[in-house]
């Protein structure tokens, strides 16, 4: 189950919301607990089983670096903190990993290992890093450890935040798992911001997704100039979209629960290097990595080299994390040597005009998004020569691909796009205030907005048959 599939919109989201709102405030995180079981089960329950052995094995080891339990031992502490390490990591390795380190294998060494084929559970790679930082929080005696077991699993499976993030740390939500206040307001302002998130998905994201995956379905001879830049820029549209979208769901719903997660997400099309865009994209997973892997390493205390080598692990490490492929570790070295030239001084986005800083960014984020996408990396190498070494016209599969593509809807939502990356939404903020429009007046129009926006989602939904959730390999 996925927040934009009917499922979800019509049954489970509806029921799970009245019900929350009509029970005792003692029953609320046990309601939330189990209705975040039912919605990770809906499709394959047996992984239900894998998040609560997380959970269970999670809590254990961070009840066991509590002062009740350790008091002044500090290498049975460590000892502790690294076995939670070795479980969270290879509860990642075994599901995630384990078919690409066999395939890497047999490709290196010429060998004949059977895949193991395990399948991936969806959304481990947020749930599993969401429980290992509170272990470190809690070995580093930066947050209480929580000794009822639902509401850790609370904290861990809550279903807004569970298959497509953000990555929420225990210490931020500590005090709303046990305490949280519900009010009209809060969510009234959750229901907008989940319709916003509901139409980035669904009118932004599928529509240029669905051109992308047409694009990068081609073979090789089939790409174009025109061809292979429409679809990098499609899935440059379509992956901010889709993610942010989704971030903005789990926001909005965690607003109507009565909870509230931090951002993610900053326009980060409007960065003005890749340092910059870092501090905009994905900003739980980029902060996780740089309190729980860049800091621990050295950070940038032992010098350059040693600074740059800890760059590097890092964003090795932030490409494996997306998916088990080669095309995502060069992804993610990619962006990292971007950032070590910055660092280094070796490209200076300050002397050029702000127009091309951003110019700079976008064009390095959309080589890097080619990456991301391509299936292996001959195809990204294809993709990549078509985009600038070929200036050959159009076939005829490119053609006629071009022409499908320029439907009049694709046509009205590629310039509503290109205005959303930019910050129109602080901006409009800002001159409504200095309007001083009476409150009620800026109310309604918000929420006719949002109503026009639900209801072109809904029937964009009960007309598609497209779809994907991008997602399943994280």
């Amino acid at each position: 189950m996925v927040f934009s599939s009917p499922t979800f919109l019509f049954l489970f989201l509806p029921i799970v919301w009245l019900l929350h709102l009509i029970a005792p405030r003692r029953w609320r995180n046990l309601l939330l607990l189990l209705a975040s079981l039912v919605f990770y089960g809906w499709g394959e329950p047996v992984f239900v089983l894998v998040m609560l052995l997380s959970c269970l094995v999670n809590y254990g080891l961070a009840r066991g670096l509590s002062a009740d339990h350790v008091t002044a031992e500090a290498q049975k502490r460590k000892a502790v903190l690294v076995l939670a390490i070795i479980f969270n990591i290879g509860l990642l390795a075994v599901f995630k990993y384990a078919d690409f380190l066999v395939y890497s294998l047999n490709n290196l060494f010429s060998l004949a290992i059977p895949q193991p084929g395990i399948p991936l559970p969806i959304g481990i790679s947020f749930f599993t890093f969401q429980a290992l930082s509170y272990v470190i929080d809690v070995y580093r005696q930066e947050t209480p450890v929580q000794k009822r077991l639902d509401s850790l699993m609370l904290y861990i499976a809550f279903f807004p935040q569970l298959i497509a993030g953000p990555i929420v740390k225990y210490h931020d939500i500590a005090d709303q798992i046990d305490a949280r206040t519900i009010t009209v307001q809060k969510t009234s302002e959750g229901i907008r911001r989940f319709i916003v998130g509901l139409g980035k998905k669904l009118l932004l994201a599928n529509t240029f997704g669905r051109v992308a995956d047409q694009v990068f379905s081609l073979l090789p001879a089939e790409l174009s100039f025109a061809v292979s830049w429409l679809g990098a820029f499609c899935y440059l549209l379509q992956i901010y979209f889709d993610f942010s979208g989704y971030s903005d769901v789990a926001i909005g719903l965690g607003h109507v629960f009565g909870f509230s997660f931090k951002e993610n997400f900053r326009y980060p099309y409007q960065a003005e290097n890749m340092q910059d865009f870092w501090r905009r994209w994905h900003i739980s997973l980029s902060t996780w990595f740089r309190e729980y892997l860049y800091i621990p390493l050295g950070g940038n205390r032992n010098g350059q080299w040693r600074t740059g080598i800890n760059r590097v692990i890092v964003f090795f490490i932030t490409g494996l994390w997306h998916g088990a492929g080669w095309t995502f570790i060069i992804w993610g070295l990619y962006h990292g040597f971007f950032l070590l030239l910055e660092s280094y001084r070796l490209i200076r986005t300050d002397w050029l005009w702000r127009p091309l800083r951003h110019v700079y960014t976008i064009l390095v984020v959309l080589v890097g998004f080619v990456l991301f996408r391509s299936e292996h990396l001959v195809q990204a190498g294809a993709f990549l020569r078509s985009m600038f070494l070929s200036f050959a016209a159009s076939g005829d599969t490119a053609a006629r691909l071009l022409q499908e593509a320029a439907t009049p809807g694709f046509l009205i939502l590629l310039p509503v796009a290109f205005v959303l990356t930019l910050p129109i939404g602080p901006w409009l903020h800002r001159r409504l205030a200095h309007a001083r429009l009476p409150q009620p007046l800026l109310d309604g129009c918000s929420l006719l907005l949002a109503l026009l926006v639900l209801y072109l989602c809904l029937l964009s939904l009960s007309a598609a048959d497209y779809n994907p959730f991008i997602y399943f390999r994280f």
